[in-house]
């Protein structure tokens, strides 16, 4: 006997609409409960949506890229009798949808952590769901073959060369390919890292300004953009050297070039004209992403950038428009204001950073606004023209005007992943229609002596998490028993002020159901925030009720990017509120709002007045 039952999208809280970016099964196959059905994407976070049933999908009624809402019907489980009559008691709980599973986090569907208690393995024998049956044995001999190189890793961002250089360390022979002049990747020379230094001076110019409210001076500043180019440069030259410098060292040999295989253990290498074959035992493809270009700008027209050419500071627009409010154009916002244009931000959700809760954001949008700052929420540019004298956008939003003059167009609408530019096909690697590579909990993709890491593998796109995933590819590539088993990945704007955050959010426990509690703490009560002139922050704690578990976090304000860290390891420990709040902190310091917030959820913090039960 048997049954069918609807999997639907939960509550996904203040989201209408949000987009599938991964289909993870195909009618006909068998489910399993609690396996994941398919990825949704909002901003930098990704969530999953796993069956509350076990059975056999017998319908599917999504793709990717289908944006879908609460209640939207993904598919159709045809359930065994036992299963179904098993599970009739919450048949209520299960219509609603199931609740989301937050990638990457290693927490339970629930949010309990009970995905990973503190005595639990390093996770070699329980990796993730292996993507399909590999075209070779799993058991690859390291260094006990013919091959030119024992690795060969394509891309030396953080995820390509920290695999390179953990696996030249565990004595694995190694090339490095790189397509562009230094290494670093995206982050290193065009991204993270130029970005930072640029946000560093915009807080500065507004730290001097702001001190003339309280009896210090400061003229208006001269912005020289040759020195303050240089000095951008200067860093990036630092590390991609020191890396450069660390590769010799290793002995990892860099080969400069763009590569695609031409066969299981080939790459064909070329530059100006050139070819070099790399013959290699075993790769990790960590070549990274590259940036959507939407059709609605004239691409053409120098006075339109991404996030690479806002970085070369070619100018500095007196009217700027970014389309996307997501970190990376927030961040460019706060650079571009505070160096002297009258910044708009359009974004075509309701919310900025749709990643995080709407509570996070709100100081940082309006500390912006503040400063001049512009936003259009819910609002789509239908197109941008170039006129002689201007960029002239037509915007679709209801507070939006219907058209306005810019003197640059700043594009952040997100990145793409380069599966698609390898021949990946000739390895017998498959790469998804997005540019995608699955993997599983080794990294491997379904071939076994090829692995994929970093943004190529998947949300989030963060240089950290690359990085985490290149050293287990790595140690796995040289025959340790590792897997990736992370239970979060923190995220964070380096905007002005930043907002960072870790774990599951407020908007992820509403659509999983999830029995939470919270704890904040203002840092108009913190004595350190007040001296610095900065209260607009706070910081908040999410904990699992049944359990005071901290399941997520998140803070905003000064230095929130620094803060996160602890927040990160206490979810990874399985930490209680107690364990937090009875871990003395120093004061006065911005850490000690992470004590106090676990004091407010407890009941039992002194510096605000709150009576609760303790």
């Amino acid at each position: 006997m048997s049954n069918t039952k609807e999997m639907k999208v939960p509550d996904i809280g203040d989201f209408d609409k949000v987009p599938i970016i991964e289909v993870l099964v195909s009618e006909g196959d068998e489910i399993e409960k609690e396996q994941s059905l398919v990825t949704l994407e909002s901003d930098k976070a990704t969530m999953e949506v796993p069956a509350s049933h076990a059975g056999k999908l017998v319908e599917l009624n999504v793709s990717e890229g289908d944006e879908v809402g609460e209640g939207d019907v993904i598919g159709v489980l045809e359930v065994s009798g036992d299963a179904g009559e098993a599970s009739t008691g919450n048949d209520s709980e299960d219509e609603k949808g199931s609740g989301f599973r937050v990638q990457g986090s290693g927490e339970s569907s629930d949010g309990s952590g009970a995905g990973r208690d503190a005595d639990d393995s390093d996770g070699g024998d329980e990796a993730r769901p292996e993507t399909g049956k590999r075209k070779s044995e799993t058991s690859v001999d390291p260094t006990g073959h013919d091959h030119e190189f024992d690795l060969a890793v394509l891309g030396s961002g953080p995820a390509g060369y920290t695999a390179a250089f953990r696996a030249a360390d565990l004595g694995l022979k190694v090339a490095l390919i790189e397509r562009y002049d230094s290494i670093g990747g995206v982050c290193l020379n065009v991204g993270c890292i130029p970005s930072k230094a640029l946000l560093h001076v915009g807080q500065v110019i507004d730290s001097a300004a702001r001190l003339g409210e309280h009896g210090v001076s400061f003229g208006e500043p001269e912005i020289d953009l040759d020195k303050l180019r240089d000095f951008k440069d200067s860093v990036v030259g630092k590390l991609t050297g020191g890396l450069a410098g660390m590769a010799k060292k290793r002995k990892v040999e860099i080969v400069q070039g763009m590569a695609q295989f031409s066969g299981e253990h080939e790459l064909v290498v070329e530059q100006e004209g050139e070819e070099r074959t790399i013959d290699f035992n075993q790769c990790i493809i960590a070549a990274g992403s590259r940036v959507i270009e939407i059709p609605a700008v004239p691409w053409d027209d120098e006075r339109v950038m991404d996030s690479t050419g806002a970085l070369e500071l070619a100018d500095v627009p007196e009217r700027l428009l970014v389309i996307g409010g997501g970190i990376i154009g927030l961040e460019m916002a706060c650079v571009y204001r505070a160096l002297g244009s009258k910044v708009t931000v359009v974004e075509m959700m309701k919310q900025l950073m749709t990643g995080a809760d709407a509570d996070l954001v709100k100081p940082l949008q309006q500390h912006l606004e503040k400063l001049g700052v512009e936003f259009h929420l819910d609002t789509k540019v239908e197109q941008v023209e170039a006129g002689d004298d201007a960029l002239i956008a037509r915007l679709d939003g209801k507070d939006a005007p219907e058209t306005a003059d810019f003197d640059r167009v700043l594009v952040c609408v997100g990145r793409r992943p380069n599966g698609d530019q390898l021949n990946a096909e000739a390895a017998g690697v498959a790469v998804d229609d997005k540019g995608f590579i699955k993997v599983d909990g080794q990294m491997r993709t379904d071939v076994a002596h090829i692995f994929a890491v970093g943004d190529i593998v998947g949300q989030p796109m963060l240089a950290h998490k690359g990085s985490y995933e290149g050293k287990v590819a790595a140690e796995v590539a040289a025959g340790h028993k590792r897997a990736a088993d992370a239970r979060v990945i923190p995220s964070v704007a380096y905007t002005d002020p930043e907002v960072a955050w870790v774990g599951l959010t407020e908007a992820q426990c509403k659509a999983g159901d999830v029995d939470y509690g919270v704890g904040k703490f203002p840092w108009a009560a913190s004595g350190r925030a007040l001296g610095m002139d900065r209260s607009e922050g706070f910081t908040k704690l999410i904990f699992e009720r049944r359990s005071d578990r901290l399941i997520g976090a998140g803070v905003v304000g000064l230095h929130a990017g620094d803060l996160i860290a602890e927040l990160a390891l206490a979810i990874e420990m399985g930490c209680t509120a107690a364990d937090i709040g009875l871990t003395i902190h120093p004061h006065p310091t911005l850490s000690e709002s992470v004590m106090m917030a676990a004091e407010a959820y407890e009941g039992t913090i002194t510096d605000l007045y709150m009576p609760k039960r303790k």
